[in-house]
């Protein structure tokens, strides 16, 4: 499989987990109150992607994968800060004056704020089909959403709407460490928000919930917010800001089959419609080819890697299994071939 294939299976799988934790929390919101949930997901999607990072080093050695250093923790703090407490917070206080349907229209604001900044602020490159195909898939989003509102816009409104600000900021900001450890990112962004949350959330009068009710909170934050985190950087690595967050707008729709098979929610014509809307802006984006004559620039970085057109370099007394990581040095290249806005193309055009 491809670097991007691999991008496009790991962001398509971000979305469907992190879509089918929207439904199953809500489902919890009888028994836990939102800012305790909120806290609480996170919480658990860092000890859970703690718990199996010890297992992974005990029982597969150390990681192929590069580690965080001291030059990534500004970008780490920043990422932590934007998505995981300004968000929630936005989110909670937005919500609590916001009618439910004009908050599940707002929220599809994410996306776009995520392909705004990727196109505007770090110049991915876009073309017609791109452009097309992330539209159809946000239509589809704001389809599922819409329940006959928007109504009672405000203050509260615009707190929903600097929340998926946050998170857009947060996505791109989440490139620059792409190259590192997902694993280990998404632990300690988990970890360190959710403490917070938590701790917030009990200032103000919330408590703990029922055993029960902890523990389905526990495996719906690890898979829908940790594992699904950890493939989300996978796929800023191999497809940039612009794409990963267009195929992770499909979140809505797996949201919505869940609700459907789960909960017994009826199959509307709005249903059908926007899973025509993002069934045609994901084949836009499946039948993208980028191709030109471009320039590597030199350039030192580490991550995970094997020793592909990208990847000529030599190793001093060590050959060893591959993949692996390492520090090493990109010489100048140039040629031409079909690519994305990976770690190793980000040009601009």
């Amino acid at each position: 499989m491809t670097h991007r294939w691999q991008g496009i299976a790991y962001a398509l799988l971000s979305a469907a987990l992190f879509g089918a934790s929207t439904p199953l929390a809500k489902a919890l919101l009888g028994d836990i109150t939102p800012w305790m949930l909120a806290g609480l997901l996170y919480l658990a999607s860092g000890v859970g992607l703690a718990v199996l990072h010890t297992v992974r080093r005990l029982w597969a050695g150390p990681s192929s994968e590069a580690p965080l250093t001291l030059r990534d923790l500004p970008w780490l703090v920043a990422v932590i800060a934007a998505g995981g407490i300004t968000g929630p917070i936005l989110l909670m206080v937005g919500l609590s004056t916001t009618p439910a349907s004009t908050a599940s229209l707002l929220l599809n604001l994410e996306g776009l704020f995520t392909l705004g900044i990727a196109w505007v602020v770090f110049r991915e490159n876009v073309d017609r089909r791109i452009a097309l195909g992330a539209a159809a898939i946000l239509a589809g989003a704001l389809l599922l959403s819409w329940s006959g509102g928007p109504e009672g816009i405000g203050w509260g409104a615009l707190a929903i709407a600097g929340a998926c600000l946050a998170w857009g900021i947060d996505n791109n900001l989440t490139r620059k460490l792409s190259s590192a450890d997902p694993l280990q990112i998404a632990m300690l962004k988990g970890a360190v928000a959710g403490t917070v949350n938590v701790i917030l959330a009990w200032s103000i009068g919330g408590t703990l919930p029922s055993a029960g009710a902890f523990l389905a909170a526990a495996v719906v934050g690890f898979l829908g917010y940790g594992v699904s985190l950890t493939l989300f950087v996978l796929a800023l690595r191999h497809l940039g800001s612009a794409r990963t967050g267009a195929y992770f707008s499909l979140a809505p729709f797996a949201g919505a089959t869940v609700a459907i098979l789960a909960f017994g929610e009826p199959v509307t014509t709005r249903f059908v419609v926007a899973a025509a809307l993002m069934g045609v802006g994901l084949y836009l984006h499946l039948i993208e080819r980028h191709e030109h004559e471009h320039r590597h620039e030199p350039m030192d970085h580490e991550h995970r890697h094997v020793h592909d057109e990208h990847h000529q370099h030599e190793h001093e007394g060590w050959e060893g299994p591959e993949p692996h990581s390492h520090p090493h040095r990109h010489r100048p290249l140039v040629h031409t071939h079909r690519h994305d806005p990976d770690i190793h193309h980000r040009h601009t055009h």
